[in-house]
């Protein structure tokens, strides 16, 4: 049976991933944040594990908990889009965002690496972050959202580090853009329903070859650049 992990799984393309994944016949390992969110995903079937990304000894603490795991999917996909509008960011947006969205990743892929490159032996893993095309530096042709934009192209270049240390072990690093979805960030105008987002995202991690360096995918597969 393989195996599939989620940072992040409490809502939207998360908690869809793992019930898709749990489906489809999948162990899947979930994690939340909240004692309710836990109590669903294990209500679904998910092996869960309490998780606050900001919490730099509950990560530890996870590492821990998964010593010795194969996986052949991880998907971080804890994140936060932050303000709203582009004027002066305060510390307090500027730590929520940078610290969700990338400090969390440099703490935690090269602990979930190790699990996913375990998996070479049944043909490689795929080690996944829910990025944005918002991240691209040269498919850029906004200013929108500029805190979220730099968070989400410092999470690309963490994961492009993380190939480059894991790539050659057997771990396909993968940043994925999900789509303007229709969740709590995405919002009730989005054009795409989450259950789309989250199988497109299926596919492609299911499709994509083998590869020691970065690869940077819209959900459909379709390549960004970055």
């Amino acid at each position: 049976m393989p195996s599939a992990l989620i940072i992040g799984a409490s809502r939207g393309i998360g908690h869809e991933l793992a019930r898709q994944y749990l489906r489809d016949g999948w162990r899947v390992i979930a994690t939340a944040r909240k004692p309710e969110d836990i109590a669903a995903l294990a209500a679904l079937g998910a092996e869960t594990h309490t998780l606050d990304v900001n919490n730099v000894e509950a990560v530890a603490g996870l590492g821990w908990k998964l010593d010795g795991e194969q996986l052949e999917v991880a998907i971080l996909n804890a994140g936060v889009y932050g303000p709203r509008h582009d004027g002066f960011p305060t510390q307090g947006d500027f730590d929520q965002v940078m610290h969700t969205n990338v400090l969390a990743a440099m703490r935690l892929l090269p602990i979930l690496a190790p699990m996913v490159c375990a998996a070479k032996g049944k043909g490689g893993g795929k080690l996944a972050v829910l990025s944005s095309r918002m991240g691209s530096l040269s498919e850029r042709s906004s200013p929108g959202g500029s805190l979220y934009r730099a968070s989400k192209a410092a999470l690309n270049s963490v994961l492009i580090d993380t190939a480059l240390s894991f790539g050659d072990r057997g771990a396909t690093c993968v940043a994925l853009h999900p789509g303007w979805v229709r969740t709590d960030m995405g919002g009730a105008g989005a054009d795409l329903a989450v259950e789309d987002s989250a199988a497109g995202i299926r596919r492609t991690l299911a499709a994509l070859p083998a590869s020691p360096r970065a690869v940077y995918r819209n959900y459909d597969g379709t390549p960004i650049s970055w």
